[in-house]
């Protein structure tokens, strides 16, 4: 017999919602906060670029190395352990961040402190989507899913407007000393509101060689894909990342196929629905980094507008995110899953097409309107599709699936921005073919030469939101019997089919 969900009561819905939204916040807003103090982070170590790079890039890899760890552990230990851990953990690593390279006067200090803040990100986000499932009932779960996402996208948009003052005004170290209140409040508001959950204490012991084959692949992968355009993909450390990669990943599938108790049990991607959803979910990442990465460029390097009048334009997408996750939250429960998905593969797909016809005259209202658009279509997207897989999977699951669509959010947006990179960089050689110029700055190429490539890129932005409109089409929502218990009758469930629950997976 099941025990009944630890929801949480009365206000403490709202104040639950707050607490994971506020973690999505908190890793959003630091991982783009720290990107305009970096030529003055580059100046004060006397950094080249190539170094500078690091202070993002550690985080990313950071993240995706741990994150289907701490999945896992949280379905063993519970999510409020996790969450609040990870929430002092980066407190305090931002006040090293800030603190411990200015009296060292040592970047490698500041990295592995970067790099500890980036664990205890990892440890909050992991187990956002799990705790929305496991503590929010039913009939709100779409609309928490959309708020958390929704404050993520707050993170982003207001990120770099707070780091450029703060940066100014103050200094650099700023940037970091600003989580540490936020860290504090996260820490006592959990400490309140997440309800304590049940450990659970499975017979087998933690799949050790599965949270380092996981870590080693995506670790030597993602470094591989964000290297590899700037050293040359034929470059031995490139190619040597890719062999290493591929290696441990293919070793990852072997271990998880024969382990008692995965770190990520594979036999969950035998369900045709959820195996759609979580391909959805990629390639909907995608199609938002080939706008996030390649316009903020077509509008200075074509349009030539200044950088603060495109950011102003481009903030057209963040708040399109922020409006569709809340949007796609609130519509999960009344039109179903399917439908939110099919919408935002529309919208996205809408939003490239227009984009394959702008101009270097386009009105600043056309692309304002590809941006909203797109923006729209992936915050519906990314919290249906969310939502659709939680509820997909056995509530024993919850973690290990929390973990993995994190993990969908994290590593694809490394990929697309090198397959966008990979087209945009074809279309302008197709353009002027033995020329060189992608060997070039972009600001010497001829705005002839750029178009071609932007053009490109963004076909290549309507196929893959062609290939996620089919996918979304097929997909059909699925919610396990674990939801329909007591406590959730009388909610209306907008789709029912079987769900199969994998065959070789933990007790």
């Amino acid at each position: 017999m099941k025990p009944a969900p630890a929801y949480a009561t009365g206000n403490g819905y709202t104040l639950l919602i707050v607490s994971i939204a506020l973690a999505n916040f908190m890793a959003a807003f630091d991982s783009t906060i720290v990107t305009i103090a970096l030529p003055t982070i580059a100046k004060i170590f006397s950094l080249p670029v190539s170094m500078t790079s690091w202070v993002i890039t550690v985080y990313v890899l950071v993240m995706a190395a741990f994150v289907l760890v701490f999945g896992k552990l949280s379905d063993r230990i519970g999510y409020k352990n996790v969450f609040l851990y990870g929430f002092v953990i980066f407190t305090a690593a931002s006040f090293a961040c800030g603190f411990l390279p200015e009296i060292s006067s040592s970047f490698p200090v500041f990295i592995a402190s970067r790099a500890v803040q980036a664990l205890g990100a990892v440890m909050f986000v992991s187990v956002g989507p799990a705790m929305v499932s496991a503590y929010v009932p039913q009939e709100l779960k779409g609309k928490a899913m959309g708020t958390t996402f929704a404050f993520a996208a707050l993170g982003m948009t207001i990120a770099p407007v707070v780091g450029g003052v703060l940066t100014q005004y103050l200094s650099w170290n700023w940037i970091f000393y600003i989580n540490i209140p936020i860290g504090i409040v996260a820490v006592l508001l959990g400490l309140k509101v997440i309800p304590p959950g049940v450990s659970r204490k499975p017979g087998h012991g933690f799949d050790l060689a599965g949270a380092v084959l996981i870590g080693i692949g995506l670790t030597t992968l993602l470094y591989a894909l964000s290297e590899g355009q700037s050293a040359g993909w034929t470059d031995p450390v490139i190619l040597g990342s890719l062999v290493v990669a591929f290696m441990s990943l293919f070793a990852f599938v072997r271990c998880e196929l024969a382990a008692s108790d995965p770190l990520l049990d594979l036999h969950l991607l035998q369900q045709k629905n959820f195996s759609l959803t979580s391909l959805a979910l990629v390639l909907v990442v995608v199609a938002n980094v080939g706008v996030l990465y390649l316009f903020p460029l077509y509008l200075q390097l074509v349009q030539g507008y200044s950088p603060s009048v495109a950011g102003l334009i481009f903030t057209s997408l963040s708040v399109a995110v922020m409006v569709g996750g809340v949007l796609g939250g609130t519509l999960f429960n009344r039109a179903g899953g399917r439908r939110v998905n099919i919408v935002s593969g529309v919208l996205v797909l809408a939003g490239y097409i227009l984009l394959t016809t702008i101009r270097p005259d386009s009105p600043i209202w056309f692309m304002v309107l590809c941006m909203v658009l797109i923006g729209l279509g992936f915050g519906m997207l990314l919290t249906s599709a969310s939502t659709m897989s939680m509820m997909a999977v056995p509530k024993k699951y919850q973690g290990m699936v929390s973990g993995f669509i994190c993990l969908e959010r994290f590593v694809p947006i490394t990929i697309g921005v090198a397959l966008f990179t990979i087209v945009f960089v074809g279309g302008m050689n197709a353009a002027s073919p033995g020329s060189g110029v992608a060997s070039e700055a972009l600001v010497n190429i001829n705005t002839s030469i750029l178009i071609a490539g932007f053009w490109q890129a963004f076909l290549f932005g309507c196929i893959v939101s062609i290939v996620l409109l089919a996918i979304v089409i097929v997909a059909r929502q699925e919610i396990h019997p674990d939801y329909l218990d007591k406590g959730d009758d009388g909610v209306h469930s907008p789709v029912m089919s079987e769900s199969v629950e994998p065959k070789n997976g933990p007790g």
